[in-house]
């Protein structure tokens, strides 16, 4: 859902870049699992709050500047079962990562492999084989998500 980016102040309190559409949506949960590279650990959220639009957060065990700067780079998340259920035609983007990219002349781009976020749309990473496809995730180029088949067809060239 997020990602610590930096300290916010000197009492220990975390700047956070979320991924969700609502970012202080975040502050919903009283429990933030804190990870890098799959080792995930549960922090009690104490506090958090949108400053302008960065929200900003204070964790339990994190007393000072230091120990802030020592979680910049953790991946923020949620038990996914705490999540509400996507609405119709919305998707997480964990539901997306794995599934086959495919267009309407069926070819394969291979796998999403992971989504840019880059201000304008959201962007799917492909990669198939030794190539990597960048898709934009936008209307007219996804034309079906079909998760429970493991797969999105798109209106893309395989020479794009």
């Amino acid at each position: 859902m997020g990602r610590v980016t930096v300290p916010f102040g000197v009492r220990g309190w975390v700047k956070i870049h979320t991924l969700a559409a609502d970012p202080e949506s975040l502050c919903d949960y009283p429990v933030w699992r804190l990870g890098r590279n799959g080792s995930w650990r549960e922090v009690r959220v104490l506090s958090s709050r949108l400053q302008g639009n960065v929200l900003v957060a204070q964790l339990d065990g994190v007393v000072d500047r230091e120990a802030a700067a020592a979680l910049r780079g953790s991946d923020v998340a949620v038990p996914r079962s705490e999540l509400p259920a996507a609405e119709e035609g919305e998707f997480y983007w964990a539901d997306l990562i794995g599934l086959k990219v495919v267009n309407a002349a069926r070819y394969d781009f291979g796998r999403v492999e992971r989504i840019l976020q880059t201000g304008a749309n959201d962007v799917l990473v492909v990669k198939g084989g030794e190539r990597e496809t960048l898709i934009p995730f936008i209307a007219g180029v996804i034309k079906a998500v079909r998760v429970a088949a493991g797969e999105i067809e798109v209106d893309w060239g395989e020479d794009y």
